[in-house]
């Protein structure tokens, strides 16, 4: 979850990982450490159309996740990072 310091959503003022409530590492409004952010606009044929859910998790949290999936994940090495 992420709150921001201005109306704009232009400097970020705090992440918690929405699974486990740690607050990720800050600084400056410059997140210090890997996240994963999830993003979705819920559409017809679900059971919350029109719902708008975002959420953000801890590397720790995500592994623990992904290691319950019965497909693995996709990976792929970025030689660039941004």
């Amino acid at each position: 979850m992420r709150q921001y310091t201005d109306s704009e959503k232009r400097t970020l003022g705090k992440v918690v990982c929405n699974l486990c409530g740690r607050e990720l590492r800050l600084e400056q409004g410059i997140l210090k450490e890997g996240v994963f952010s999830g993003d979705t606009r819920w559409g017809y044929f679900s059971d919350r159309d029109g719902e708008h859910h975002r959420f953000d998790l801890c590397e720790a949290c995500y592994e623990r996740l992904i290691r319950q999936f019965k497909v693995p994940v996709s990976v792929e090495e970025e030689t660039e990072l941004l």
